[in-house]
Protein backbone atom coordinates (compact mmCIF):
# COMPACT_ATOMS: atom_id res chain seq x y z
CA UNK A 1 0.00 0.00 0.00
CA UNK A 2 2.83 2.60 0.91
CA UNK A 3 4.55 1.69 -2.28
CA UNK A 4 1.33 2.03 -4.52
CA UNK A 5 1.01 5.30 -2.67
CA UNK A 6 4.20 6.85 -2.80
CA UNK A 7 4.55 5.83 -6.55
CA UNK A 8 1.58 8.65 -7.18
CA UNK A 9 2.48 12.19 -7.76
CA UNK A 10 0.99 12.95 -4.32
CA UNK A 11 -0.68 15.96 -5.52
CA UNK A 12 -3.48 14.88 -2.87
CA UNK A 13 -1.57 15.34 -0.38
CA UNK A 14 -0.36 18.87 -1.02
CA UNK A 15 -4.17 19.90 -1.76
CA UNK A 16 -5.08 18.36 1.48
CA UNK A 17 -2.44 20.64 2.88
CA UNK A 18 -4.07 23.31 1.55
CA UNK A 19 -7.35 23.31 2.05
CA UNK A 20 -6.46 22.71 5.90
CA UNK A 21 -4.67 26.14 5.75
CA UNK A 22 -7.84 27.93 3.50
CA UNK A 23 -10.61 26.17 6.13
CA UNK A 24 -8.71 26.47 9.53
CA UNK A 25 -5.59 28.79 9.24
CA UNK A 26 -6.48 31.67 7.09
CA UNK A 27 -9.53 32.89 8.18
CA UNK A 28 -8.29 33.30 11.90
CA UNK A 29 -4.94 35.17 10.46
CA UNK A 30 -4.87 38.43 12.40
CA UNK A 31 -7.96 37.53 13.51
CA UNK A 32 -7.89 36.50 16.56
CA UNK A 33 -10.03 36.99 19.78
CA UNK A 34 -7.90 36.57 22.95
CA UNK A 35 -9.82 34.00 24.27
CA UNK A 36 -8.69 31.50 20.93
CA UNK A 37 -4.52 31.76 22.08
CA UNK A 38 -3.54 29.98 24.90
CA UNK A 39 -0.42 29.30 26.36
CA UNK A 40 1.64 25.82 26.49
CA UNK A 41 4.75 25.68 28.34
CA UNK A 42 5.32 29.77 29.01
CA UNK A 43 4.34 32.68 27.55
CA UNK A 44 6.59 32.04 24.19
CA UNK A 45 4.79 28.99 23.54
CA UNK A 46 1.66 29.46 22.27
CA UNK A 47 -1.40 27.53 21.03
CA UNK A 48 -4.24 28.85 18.90
CA UNK A 49 -7.60 27.21 17.85
CA UNK A 50 -6.01 27.43 14.42
CA UNK A 51 -3.45 24.93 15.14
CA UNK A 52 -5.68 22.49 16.76
CA UNK A 53 -8.40 22.69 14.38
CA UNK A 54 -6.28 22.47 11.55
CA UNK A 55 -4.18 19.63 13.02
CA UNK A 56 -7.94 17.90 13.24
CA UNK A 57 -8.61 18.72 9.29
CA UNK A 58 -5.31 16.67 8.57
CA UNK A 59 -5.52 13.89 10.84
CA UNK A 60 -8.36 13.18 8.64
CA UNK A 61 -7.80 14.14 5.27
CA UNK A 62 -4.17 12.13 5.82
CA UNK A 63 -5.02 9.49 6.93
CA UNK A 64 -7.86 8.79 4.40
CA UNK A 65 -5.78 9.37 1.88
CA UNK A 66 -3.33 6.29 3.37
CA UNK A 67 -5.59 3.97 5.31
CA UNK A 68 -3.12 2.15 8.11
CA UNK A 69 -1.08 5.26 8.11
CA UNK A 70 -1.09 7.20 11.56
CA UNK A 71 -0.99 11.07 12.66
CA UNK A 72 1.95 12.27 14.73
CA UNK A 73 0.99 16.04 15.15
CA UNK A 74 2.46 18.69 17.53
CA UNK A 75 -0.92 19.44 19.63
CA UNK A 76 -1.83 15.46 19.67
CA UNK A 77 1.28 14.96 21.61
CA UNK A 78 0.89 18.11 23.72
CA UNK A 79 -2.39 16.25 25.05
CA UNK A 80 -0.75 12.50 25.23
CA UNK A 81 2.44 12.47 24.68
CA UNK A 82 2.34 8.51 24.11
CA UNK A 83 1.28 9.72 20.65
CA UNK A 84 4.61 10.37 19.43
CA UNK A 85 5.64 6.20 20.07
CA UNK A 86 4.11 5.97 16.62
CA UNK A 87 7.23 7.69 14.82
CA UNK A 88 9.02 4.26 16.35
CA UNK A 89 6.22 2.24 15.23
CA UNK A 90 5.53 -0.24 11.84
CA UNK A 91 3.20 2.11 10.54
CA UNK A 92 3.65 4.61 7.88
CA UNK A 93 3.47 8.04 9.74
CA UNK A 94 2.42 11.41 9.00
CA UNK A 95 4.29 14.01 11.20
CA UNK A 96 2.74 17.30 10.93
CA UNK A 97 3.02 20.88 12.58
CA UNK A 98 -0.20 22.46 11.77
CA UNK A 99 1.13 26.07 12.32
CA UNK A 100 4.89 26.35 12.47
CA UNK A 101 5.52 29.38 14.23
CA UNK A 102 2.80 30.36 15.92
CA UNK A 103 4.19 33.23 18.10
CA UNK A 104 4.77 34.74 13.96
CA UNK A 105 0.75 33.53 13.45
CA UNK A 106 -0.40 35.20 16.66
CA UNK A 107 1.20 38.71 16.07
CA UNK A 108 0.61 39.22 12.00
CA UNK A 109 3.80 37.88 11.10
CA UNK A 110 3.04 36.07 7.59
CA UNK A 111 6.30 33.71 8.46
CA UNK A 112 4.47 31.07 9.43
CA UNK A 113 4.00 27.58 7.68
CA UNK A 114 2.14 24.00 8.02
CA UNK A 115 4.60 21.52 7.80
CA UNK A 116 3.92 17.88 6.75
CA UNK A 117 6.24 14.63 6.45
CA UNK A 118 5.84 11.03 5.47
CA UNK A 119 7.79 8.57 7.22
CA UNK A 120 8.29 5.15 7.80
CA UNK A 121 10.25 3.11 10.49
CA UNK A 122 12.45 6.30 10.58
CA UNK A 123 12.90 7.33 7.04
CA UNK A 124 11.66 10.41 5.51
CA UNK A 125 9.79 9.95 2.25
CA UNK A 126 8.21 13.20 1.15
CA UNK A 127 7.48 16.27 2.72
CA UNK A 128 5.36 19.40 2.52
CA UNK A 129 6.18 23.23 3.52
CA UNK A 130 3.17 25.26 3.00
CA UNK A 131 3.38 29.02 3.72
CA UNK A 132 -0.18 30.15 2.97
CA UNK A 133 0.38 34.09 4.05
CA UNK A 134 3.28 34.36 1.52
CA UNK A 135 1.64 31.90 -1.32
CA UNK A 136 5.34 29.44 -0.85
CA UNK A 137 4.46 25.21 -1.51
CA UNK A 138 7.58 23.95 -1.11
CA UNK A 139 7.47 20.19 -1.64
CA UNK A 140 10.35 16.87 -1.70
CA UNK A 141 10.38 13.66 -2.29
CA UNK A 142 13.33 11.22 -1.39
CA UNK A 143 15.17 10.49 -4.16
CA UNK A 144 13.03 13.29 -6.57
CA UNK A 145 13.99 16.00 -5.64
CA UNK A 146 12.20 19.82 -3.77
CA UNK A 147 10.61 22.31 -5.85
CA UNK A 148 9.05 25.33 -4.63
CA UNK A 149 5.62 26.50 -6.32
CA UNK A 150 7.14 23.53 -9.03
CA UNK A 151 10.60 25.10 -10.01
CA UNK A 152 13.32 23.34 -8.69
CA UNK A 153 14.97 24.18 -5.80
CA UNK A 154 18.95 23.85 -5.27
CA UNK A 155 20.84 24.90 -1.72
CA UNK A 156 24.22 25.52 -3.95
CA UNK A 157 27.14 26.78 -1.94
CA UNK A 158 27.98 29.82 -0.31
CA UNK A 159 30.36 32.25 -1.71
CA UNK A 160 33.71 32.38 -0.82
CA UNK A 161 35.02 34.34 1.69
CA UNK A 162 31.72 36.15 2.89
CA UNK A 163 30.01 35.75 6.10
CA UNK A 164 28.24 32.68 6.39
CA UNK A 165 24.28 33.61 7.40
CA UNK A 166 23.37 31.43 9.68
CA UNK A 167 19.59 30.74 12.15
CA UNK A 168 19.96 29.10 15.39
CA UNK A 169 17.58 28.25 18.15
CA UNK A 170 15.90 31.24 19.56
CA UNK A 171 16.77 32.58 22.64
CA UNK A 172 13.83 32.89 24.34
CA UNK A 173 13.19 28.88 23.93
CA UNK A 174 16.88 27.90 24.86
CA UNK A 175 18.38 27.07 28.56
CA UNK A 176 21.62 28.99 29.24
CA UNK A 177 23.48 25.52 28.44
CA UNK A 178 21.87 25.50 25.16
CA UNK A 179 22.95 28.98 24.54
CA UNK A 180 26.34 28.08 25.56
CA UNK A 181 26.20 25.27 23.14
CA UNK A 182 25.49 27.65 20.47
CA UNK A 183 27.81 30.24 20.97
CA UNK A 184 30.51 29.55 18.69
CA UNK A 185 28.34 30.42 16.10
CA UNK A 186 27.98 33.95 17.24
CA UNK A 187 31.66 34.39 16.21
CA UNK A 188 34.13 36.36 13.21
CA UNK A 189 32.88 35.74 9.41
CA UNK A 190 29.66 34.18 11.17
CA UNK A 191 26.13 36.26 10.75
CA UNK A 192 23.88 34.40 13.36
CA UNK A 193 20.75 35.55 14.24
CA UNK A 194 17.78 34.35 15.96
CA UNK A 195 15.23 31.71 13.86
CA UNK A 196 11.90 32.31 13.06
CA UNK A 197 9.75 29.09 11.57
CA UNK A 198 11.77 26.74 11.47
CA UNK A 199 10.02 24.72 8.69
CA UNK A 200 11.08 28.20 7.05
CA UNK A 201 14.35 28.23 7.85
CA UNK A 202 15.19 25.13 6.06
CA UNK A 203 13.53 26.05 2.92
CA UNK A 204 15.88 28.98 3.02
CA UNK A 205 18.46 27.13 3.33
CA UNK A 206 17.27 25.10 0.24
CA UNK A 207 16.93 28.23 -1.79
CA UNK A 208 20.55 29.28 -1.11
CA UNK A 209 19.20 32.05 0.86
CA UNK A 210 20.56 30.97 4.17
CA UNK A 211 23.51 28.92 4.53
CA UNK A 212 23.28 27.16 7.83
CA UNK A 213 20.92 26.79 11.00
CA UNK A 214 21.43 25.03 14.26
CA UNK A 215 19.09 23.84 16.87
CA UNK A 216 18.87 22.34 20.47
CA UNK A 217 15.76 20.94 20.61
CA UNK A 218 14.35 17.66 18.56
CA UNK A 219 10.94 17.55 18.40
CA UNK A 220 10.00 15.96 14.90
CA UNK A 221 7.06 17.91 13.63
CA UNK A 222 9.67 20.61 13.38
CA UNK A 223 12.87 19.21 11.63
CA UNK A 224 11.00 16.61 9.34
CA UNK A 225 9.96 17.99 6.78
CA UNK A 226 12.67 20.76 6.57
CA UNK A 227 15.54 17.93 6.34
CA UNK A 228 14.00 16.20 3.42
CA UNK A 229 13.58 19.60 1.57
CA UNK A 230 17.67 20.41 2.38
CA UNK A 231 18.34 16.87 1.28
CA UNK A 232 17.02 16.95 -2.18
CA UNK A 233 18.01 20.24 -2.43
CA UNK A 234 21.36 19.23 -2.62
CA UNK A 235 21.75 20.13 1.66
CA UNK A 236 23.37 18.35 4.44
CA UNK A 237 22.65 17.94 8.24
CA UNK A 238 24.21 15.95 10.88
CA UNK A 239 24.38 16.20 14.78
CA UNK A 240 27.26 17.65 16.36
CA UNK A 241 28.15 13.93 17.01
CA UNK A 242 28.55 13.77 13.15
CA UNK A 243 24.94 11.59 12.95
CA UNK A 244 22.21 11.60 10.84
CA UNK A 245 19.52 13.24 12.72
CA UNK A 246 16.72 10.66 13.70
CA UNK A 247 13.13 11.97 14.20
CA UNK A 248 12.59 9.01 16.82
CA UNK A 249 14.62 11.01 19.15
CA UNK A 250 17.84 10.51 21.38
CA UNK A 251 19.95 12.61 19.61
CA UNK A 252 23.17 14.12 20.74
CA UNK A 253 22.16 18.03 20.33
CA UNK A 254 23.16 20.26 19.24
CA UNK A 255 22.62 19.89 15.24
CA UNK A 256 23.05 21.35 12.18
CA UNK A 257 21.68 21.95 8.77
CA UNK A 258 23.63 23.76 5.69
CA UNK A 259 23.95 24.58 1.86
CA UNK A 260 26.67 22.07 1.46
CA UNK A 261 28.83 19.27 3.21
CA UNK A 262 31.82 21.44 3.44
CA UNK A 263 29.61 24.06 5.18
CA UNK A 264 28.06 21.66 7.44
CA UNK A 265 31.38 20.21 8.71
CA UNK A 266 32.42 23.54 9.61
CA UNK A 267 29.12 24.27 11.73
CA UNK A 268 29.63 21.36 13.27
CA UNK A 269 33.41 21.79 14.19
CA UNK A 270 32.41 25.28 15.72
CA UNK A 271 29.65 23.11 17.39
CA UNK A 272 31.80 20.71 19.08
CA UNK A 273 34.20 23.53 20.39
CA UNK A 274 31.87 24.65 22.89
CA UNK A 275 31.86 20.85 24.37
Amino acid sequence: MLEDFLSGDLTDVEEAVRKAAAAEIMPRFRQLAAHEIVEKNGPHDLVTVADRLAEEHLTAALTTLLPGSVVVGEEAVHADPAVLEAVRGGDPVWIVDPVDGTRQFVHGDPGFATLVCLAHRGELLASWTYAPALELMAVARRGGGARLNGAPLRAGSPEPGRELQLAVSHHDFTTDAQKRALSPLFGDGLAARPCGSAGLEYLHIAQGTLDGLAFSWENPWDHAAGLLLVAEAGGAAATVAGRPFRIEGGNTLPFAAARDEATLRHILSLLASAG
